[in-house]
């Protein structure tokens, strides 16, 4: 690999690598290549498929390496992002302090892949791109304190988080209801364990399974319509984790993190009449959901008093969907008069 006159950084005291490269088994191929150019580069890399020690717990390893490497390589696949993501995730406590200190590299193997929350606010260097080994040579070779805003922090929900869509919820019984016909037509059931992905999210792991038994225990032989009217009493108690969920499809739900307090408080009007802001959750916020995770919302704002940063906050949405359905509200305030009694 062509570095130019890039030099690595020299190794401090208790520093063994340059760099500690983490990656999918189905992608080794294809890293174990890259690694070994790195290697003819001058660089070190930690190999976890290559110099773990054997008989320790892999998150002992894995802890050990981050903290005596300088940066942390992640080669992001879907594969990447199903298996060793989630054990780095399930476990953040664990890796949170030596994480925080170590700048993060994330490799983009595959586009348009579902980037891992704690994750979204990080540059990627896309390997399909002509001149990537150059620019991760720049990468790895630039000393970590001029490496600004470049790790994963702890974790606290930050406003570019916000809207951004996570992995598809699909229901325990996906494939039998795609695989008989007379059960196409069925709604799914979904497990009421909290995924890997929102273990940082939801704070409060009973209220997510109080809001998938909303949608589990409708009749099994329902229609979308009954399944989308679960969904949106289940966000009615979802939404205070910044979770909203909507339904895609009679098996697979749809999952945004995003914040709703200042549209709550902005439909509660002056005297917070929650009543307000619950029935547009419950009316609303399914189809919300889905519109917002496939960007497919039915106008761009031009304001900039919405709660959602370049894109449609939920109190607009639900003021756009009233006025099409010519649903009276006051302009001045943003209160709604009557308008839920005509639901």
């Amino acid at each position: 690999m062509d570095g130019g006159e890039l030099v690595p950084t020299a190794l401090s005291q208790g520093e063994s690598y340059h760099v500690f490269c983490t990656y999918s088994s189905t992608d080794y191929q294809w890293t174990h290549t890259l690694i070994q150019q790195l290697e003819q580069s001058g660089l070190r890399v930690c190999d976890h498929e290559r110099d773990f020690t054997a008989g320790r717990p892999i998150l002992n390893n894995m802890s050990e390496s981050i903290q005596k490497s300088q940066k942390v390589l992640l080669v992001l696949s879907a594969e990447f992002v199903r298996s060793r993501w989630c054990l780095l995730e399930a476990n953040m406590s664990m890796f949170r302090d030596c994480l925080q200190r170590k700048p993060i590299v994330p490799l983009l193997l595959q586009r348009d892949l579902p980037i891992p929350l704690p994750l979204a606010h990080l540059t990627y260097l896309d390997v399909h791109q002509p001149d990537f080994r150059q620019q991760l040579m720049r990468v790895l070779c630039t000393p970590n304190q001029e490496m600004q805003g470049s790790t994963v922090v702890p974790y606290q929900p930050p406003s570019f988080y916000n809207g951004k869509s996570l992995e598809p919820l699909p229901a325990v019984n996906e494939e039998q209801l795609n695989r008989d016909h007379f059960k196409s037509f069925d709604c799914g059931e979904w497990s009421e364990s909290v995924p890997e992905q929102l273990r940082l999210i939801i704070q409060q792991p009973e209220v997510y399974q109080q809001a998938i038994q909303i949608i589990n225990t409708n009749e099994k032989h329902r229609i979308m319509r009954e399944l989308q009217k679960a969904v949106g009493q289940a966000n009615s108690l979802l939404y205070e984790q910044n979770v909203l969920i909507g339904a895609q499809s009679n098996s697979k739900l749809l999952l945004v993190y995003v914040s709703v307090e200042r549209c709550r408080q902005e439909l509660s009007g002056h005297d917070q009449d929650q009543e307000v802001f619950y029935k547009a959750i419950q009316k609303y916020s399914c189809d919300y959901t889905c519109r917002l995770s496939n960007a497919l919302l039915p106008f761009e704002t031009t304001s900039t008093d919405g709660h959602l940063e370049g894109g449609v906050c939920f109190c607009e949405f639900v003021m756009n969907q009233m006025l099409l359905g010519k649903t009276r509200f006051c302009c001045c305030c943003m209160s709604v008069f009557s308008a839920f009694s005509l639901w």
